[in-house]
C-alpha cells in the first residue's frame, strides 16, 4: 500500500481544506490552475483554428502546388504553357497528389455605367475543384464552367460587386487590351462569393476556362498553368520535390519552360505571418504555467505551515521526511487535478460555445475572418493537462523540503 497516497486521500476526502487559513489559499490555487489551463486551451484552439482557416483560404485560391510558365513567374504578363497528356498522367500518378486541374488567366477592366475596375479573370473548367468557391458563395449559384462558354459566366467577389453595384443576373462589359486593340465581352454575373481575403477579393473573378485562352490568342491546348492538390498539407514539400523532378526546366511543344512552386513560395508573407503566431502561443503557455505553479507553491507552503502539528506527530510516529513530503505532494496533486477538471470544463465549454454561436466577432478587413475561429484538438488538450500536472508537481518539490526543517518536539506544541 502507498502510505503517502492513502494519507493524502484521507485528508482530501475528509475536508482537508476546511482550515481557516488554508481554505482560501487552496481555493486560489485551484482557481489559478483552472484559469491557466482554460486560457491555454482557448489560446491553442484559436491559433490552430485561425492558422487552418487562413491557410485553407489561401490554398482555395492557389491550390497546394502550381505548375506554370517560367516567364510568368518572373513577370505579371500572362504566359502560356502546354501540359502534355503524358506529363498530366505522370502528375496524377505521383504519390501524394489528389487532384489536378488546368487554369487560364488574363487581365481586364469591368465597366458599368457609373464606375470601372481593373480585375484578373481566372478561367476554370469542369474538372476544377470548386468546393472552396461553393462554400464561400453568398449569392446566386455556381456557374457550370466548361459547359456553355458562349454565355460568358462570371463569378465575382462581394467586394467587386459592391464597388460596381453588381447583383446576381447583372450584365457587365469587360474590356481587354492587347495586340494593339481593345476587345469587349459581355459577362453575366451568376454568383457572388466572399472570403474576406482582401488580397484576392479585391481583384479576382472566375469565368470559363476558354475565355482567357481566346482573349490571349493562345492555342486550344495552352493554359496559364495547372493547380495540384495534395492529400496531406503537411507533406506538400515532399510532394513538391517529386513534381520538380517531373516538370521543372522541361520545355513544352511550343518551347516554353515549365516551373513549379508551392503555396508557401507563392505567398511567403502570409505563411510567415502565420508562423509568427506560434511564438505567441508558447509565450502564453509559459505564462499560464508560471501562474499555475506560483499559486500552487503559495498554497502548498500555507498548507505545510498550518499542518505543522500533524507533520510533527507523523515524524514522532517514525515517518521519514520523504514519506511526509510525498504525502503533501499527493495532496497538492489532488488540488491540481480539481483545477485541471474545472479548467477543462471552462476552456472546452467556451471553445464549443464559440464554434456553435460565433459569439466573438472580428473585423474581416484586419483578420480575414468575421468570427474568431476555434479548432478543438483533443490530443493537444490531453497533452496540456498532462504537462500542466507534471510541471506543477515538479515545481512543488523544492518547497516541500520545508518539511525537513520541522522538528517533531517543537511542532507538536505549535498552535
Amino acid at each position: 500500500m502507498n502510505l503517502p497516497l492513502f494519507i493524502a486521500r484521507k485528508i482530501y476526502r475528509q475536508g482537508g481544506n476546511q482550515q481557516e487559513v488554508s481554505r482560501p489559499a487552496i481555493t486560489i490555487a485551484t482557481i489559478g490552475v483552472a484559469i491557466g489551463l482554460a486560457v491555454m486551451i482557448i489560446t491553442v484552439s484559436v491559433i490552430s483554428g485561425f492558422k487552418h482557416t487562413i491557410s485553407d483560404k489561401v490554398v482555395g485560391f492557389g491550390s497546394h502546388i502550381q505548375i506554370m510558365n517560367f516567364m510568368a513567374q518572373q513577370t505579371a504578363i500572362p504566359a502560356p504553357i502546354c501540359i502534355s497528356d503524358t506529363l498530366m498522367r505522370q502528375i496524377r500518378q505521383t504519390q501524394g497528389v489528389s487532384h489536378v486541374a488546368c487554369y487560364s488567366m488574363t487581365q481586364g477592366i469591368l465597366k458599368t455605367d457609373d464606375d470601372f475596375l481593373g480585375v484578373a479573370f481566372k478561367g476554370i473548367g469542369s474538372d476544377y475543384d470548386t468546393r472552396f468557391l461553393a462554400d464561400n458563395l453568398v449569392e446566386g449559384h455556381m456557374p457550370k464552367f466548361g459547359s456553355t462558354p458562349s454565355k460568358y459566366p462570371l463569378l465575382v467577389s462581394r467586394t467587386i460587386a459592391d464597388k460596381l453595384r453588381l447583383k446576381v443576373g447583372s450584365k457587365v462589359f469587360a474590356y481587354f487590351i492587347g495586340n494593339d486593340d481593345v476587345r469587349v465581352r459581355k459577362f453575366t454575373v451568376e454568383g457572388i462569393y466572399q472570403t474576406n481575403m482582401t488580397q484576392f477579393d479585391q481583384n479576382l473573378c472566375f469565368t470559363d476556362f476558354s475565355v482567357p485562352v481566346r482573349l490571349n490568342g493562345w492555342e486550344e491546348d495552352q493554359c496559364s498553368g495547372a493547380e495540384l492538390q495534395v492529400s496531406n498539407f503537411d507533406d506538400v514539400n515532399l510532394t513538391a520535390t517529386k513534381i520538380v523532378k517531373l516538370a521543372n526546366s522541361k520545355t513544352d511543344r511550343y518551347g516554353q519552360v515549365l516551373t513549379s512552386q508551392t503555396i508557401h513560395e507563392a505567398y511567403p508573407q502570409i505563411f510567415s505571418w502565420l508562423s509568427l503566431l506560434d511564438i505567441n502561443v508558447w509565450i502564453i503557455l509559459v505564462l499560464m504555467v508560471c501562474v499555475a505553479g506560483v499559486t500552487m507553491i503559495s498554497g502548498l507552503l500555507i498548507i505545510i505551515l498550518e499542518r505543522t502539528q500533524m507533520i510533527g506527530i507523523l515524524k514522532a510516529l517514525g515517518m521519514r521526511n520523504d514519506t511526509v513530503r510525498h504525502t503533501f505532494l499527493w495532496f497538492a496533486a489532488f488540488i491540481i487535478g480539481r483545477g485541471l477538471l474545472w479548467g477543462d470544463v471552462i476552456g472546452i465549454g467556451l471553445v464549443v460555445l464559440q464554434q456553435q454561436t460565433g459569439l466573438v466577432q472580428l473585423d474581416p478587413a484586419s483578420y480575414y475572418v468575421d468570427t474568431a475561429p476555434m479548432e478543438l484538438n483533443i490530443p493537444i488538450v490531453v497533452a496540456l493537462n498532462v504537462a500542466t500536472l507534471l510541471i506543477s508537481v515538479f515545481v512543488l518539490i523544492a518547497p516541500s523540503y520545508l518539511i525537513s526543517h520541522i522538528h517533531p518536539a517543537r511542532s507538536m506544541r505549535y498552535e
